[in-house]
């Protein structure tokens, strides 16, 4: 069965405050939800084929609208992200410079936030979980299998190192600028 596009336009007047309700739960600003919400319906628009009414039209909707809240985050973590090539040109020492004085305390502008809230609460909040995967994302291949099998699965150092290819030493840097970054990552996505 196929779906004229007219019936976008009915969709829009039946789905239009429950999708801005969503939005507006997951991004709490009003504008913003009320802008995905009208980029679902574009992109709806401009699938409708894709529609087999396999599922209800709002199901559909819901699926897309949640697809767009998920881009929205993923852009804005990697527009506030210090990015990857970034990090990988600055070298060990300026990393180290940039977060801590000559006495080895952090700099003010660099100290990390206290994380007052308990790690197991943390771990079973579904969107600190998004943005603890999204921050995972960003870091280059070597960090996030160092830091995934070190803290994951419990791999000693030595093993790591010869699965990646890499010295202790080398190790042991990637896996202090890996965490470095991720602490950065989770203070302003999540934190701030």
């Amino acid at each position: 069965m196929s779906i004229a596009k007219g019936n976008i336009t009915d969709w829009v007047e039946k789905y239009t405050d429950e999708l801005v309700s969503w939005a507006y739960y997951k991004t709490k600003q009003q504008a913003l939800a009320e802008d995905i919400v009208q980029d679902t319906f574009i992109a709806a628009y401009n699938n409708i084929g894709k529609f087999q009414s396999k599922s209800s039209p709002k199901t559909w909707l819901f699926s897309i609208l949640k697809n767009k809240i998920a881009d929205h985050f993923r852009n804005k973590l990697q527009q506030s992200m210090v990015h990857e090539s970034d990090m990988q040109s600055e070298s060990s020492s300026n990393i180290l410079d940039r977060l801590f004085d000559n006495t080895g305390s952090w700099v003010t502008a660099s100290r990390p936030s206290s994380w007052d809230t308990p790690e197991e609460e943390l771990l079973d909040n579904q969107e600190f979980n998004k943005v603890l995967k999204a921050c995972m994302d960003l870091l280059n291949e070597k960090s996030y299998l160092s830091l995934q099998y070190k803290y994951l699965k419990g791999k000693e150092g030595r093993v790591i190192c010869q699965e990646l290819g890499i010295t202790p030493s080398n190790f042991w840097q990637i896996l202090h600028r890996a965490k470095l970054q991720l602490r950065e990552c989770i203070d302003q996505n999540w934190f701030n």
